[in-house]
């Protein structure tokens, strides 16, 4: 029987993670997958859907190529080749990382995972069964799509974000059901290739857990581009009759061609030996203490099946921060008050710390600054205006509470205002940092600014 310090069941973006800085701890590492390396994110989220929604930028900038100067008279779409590129990327990642695996001499081990006991895993791969002595056990299984009753995939109209990712063609009319950061990311992806697009979410506005100010500047934006929303509605069910497909609503109905499920996620935590060995979980979700250890003292979950925020930057964190708990190298539990959130639409949403609302509803008295990208140089000469940053700092002590930003490469902007958060920044250290000119993080400088009422450019 073969022997490990530490058993990882799962190769995703927290397993895979976890296994590399195991090694460099000196630490002997299996890593069990059933599927591919690199887990959901890897080949079926976060990169194959940026892939996605680049061809689909690019796309609109030859729309828009009438303003650059630049006539283009005739241009085609070549759907195959659009899908081809999302999964040659995806494959070509996977591949980056099984060459990490043997550069670290992680033993990659495929199989389906199952714990039999605290210090044995047994692996299952077609008939064949395999047990694994080890003194540790991750456990970074992940998630898959949710839904709920009356809503069921069946892969062809009703749909999932996998089967997205493959889809034959763009359809006529689809209707997203969740105005999460994946049913706005699919909207603006077949919005541009042409396709009519509704929104269905239940809460009072889309990408509900942002900033209320970013939430209706998106749908402001998105009405702009003909997408339809409808907030504040619940779906009954969705009939689904050959090509006639009929979402019941509360308030009423639509038909379409494909109806994509976007409500979230449910932990892959079934059958993998949690209930026989006393694990604790809630709906599902494995609980961890903050360095990621179950309730069994030489056990350990991290990423999704760990419960919110499923966040592949999240999964790594969590990784890094049980496999030096376990290797006795840092005591640095996990936080969760500064992760990001971003979404890859066009103009993009990024967001770390609390809401307006959320600081108020604390007790904070707050200074609030905003900047539009309309009043930004660069965001002119590259014809990205869209949208703004604003900010929120504590009025007491001038601590940065949160930063919201919906624009262009918004999703690289917020790393500035984490590692700010991190180093507890105020908005006069924000300020007195020099900027380059000209560029698109002025924009984070003159909104702290326009808190203090000291903005220069509006």
């Amino acid at each position: 029987m073969k022997k490990y310090d530490i058993v990882i069941i799962g190769g995703g973006p927290g397993g895979y993670v976890a296994a590399i800085r195991a090694s460099q701890l000196n630490k002997k590492v299996a890593l069990i997958e059933s599927s591919h390396l690199g887990g959901i994110c890897l080949n079926w989220g976060c990169i194959p859907t940026k892939s996605l929604l680049k061809n689909a930028e690019v796309l609109e900038l030859i729309k828009d190529s009438k303003k650059y100067g630049i006539e283009i008279k005739d241009f085609s779409v070549n759907w195959d080749k659009v899908i081809k590129r999302s999964r040659d990327i995806a494959n070509r990642m996977g591949k980056g990382i099984q060459f990490l695996m043997k550069k670290n001499k992680v033993d990659v081990i495929n199989g389906f995972g199952k714990i039999i006991n605290k210090n044995l895993v047994e692996v299952t791969n077609n008939s064949t069964k395999e047990k694994i002595n080890t003194e540790f056990i991750i456990v970074s299984t992940g998630a898959s799509p949710n839904y709920f009753p009356g809503m069921e995939p069946d892969g062809k109209n009703i749909i999932t974000y996998k089967d997205a990712l493959v889809i034959d063609k763009a359809p006529k009319h689809i209707v997203i059901i969740g105005a999460g950061a994946i049913g706005i990311e699919f909207a603006y992806f077949f919005n541009t290739f042409g396709s009519e697009v509704t929104i269905v979410e239940a809460q009072p506005h889309i990408l509900p857990n942002e900033d209320i100010d970013v939430s209706k500047e998106l749908e402001r934006i998105f009405k702009s581009k003909k997408i339809n929303i409808k907030t504040s509605v619940k779906v009954k069910n969705i009939k689904n009759k050959s090509k006639k497909i009929t979402v019941n609503l509360e308030d009423g109905k639509i038909e379409c061609d494909k109806v994509l499920v976007a409500v979230g996620v449910k932990a892959n935590s079934s059958n993998i030996g949690l209930e026989s060995n006393s694990i604790k979980t809630n709906k599902g979700w494995i609980e961890t203490n903050e360095f990621m250890q179950t309730n069994i003292e030489n056990i350990f979950a991290i990423g999704d099946v760990a419960g919110a925020p499923w966040l592949a930057h999240v999964a790594s964190a969590e990784a890094i921060t049980a496999v030096e708990y376990i290797c006795k190298h840092s005591s640095k539990p996990m936080q969760y008050n500064n992760i990001p959130g971003c979404t890859y639409c066009h103009p993009e949403v990024a967001s770390v710390g609390l809401t307006e609302k959320q600081a108020i509803e604390k007790g904070f008295k707050v200074k609030i600054g905003k900047f539009p990208f309309r009043a930004l140089g660069k965001a002119v000469a590259v014809s990205q205006t869209e949208g703004f940053v604003k900010i929120i700092f504590d009025a007491k002590y001038g601590e940065l509470l949160g930063c919201h930003i919906i624009g262009a490469n918004a999703t690289d902007l917020i790393s500035e205002i984490s590692l700010a958060r991190d180093l507890e920044t105020t908005y006069n250290e924000i300020i007195k940092s020099i900027h380059p000119h000209p560029t698109l993080s002025e924009a984070i400088m003159e909104a702290s600014a326009d808190a203090l009422d000291e903005a220069i450019h509006i």
